[in-house]
């Protein structure tokens, strides 16, 4: 098969966008937990956004709760 690289060029421009959108957005998130394994790991593997979703779906959530709840333990610390 002899395909016209004219007509890929959209789906790739589309899929490279997808990519990046999900590989922001996971750094931001990485970045703001301080879970720098999670930051190497996504800044250097291109998984066209897959890797990245999944980090956005089931890791970040609970480092969340942490921070939250180490921030209420300093105020009633510093209450004290």
């Amino acid at each position: 098969m002899v395909y016209n690289y004219l007509e890929l060029t959209p789906l790739l421009i589309a899929l490279i966008v997808w990519s990046l959108i999900w590989k922001y957005i996971a750094l931001w998130k990485c970045g703001r937990n301080k879970q720098l394994g999670w930051f190497i790991a996504l800044a250097i593997i291109n998984t066209a956004g897959i890797l990245e979703i999944i980090y956005l779906l089931f890791f970040r959530k609970n480092m969340n709760k942490r921070i939250v709840a180490r921030e209420v333990i300093n105020k009633r610390r510093r209450k004290r």
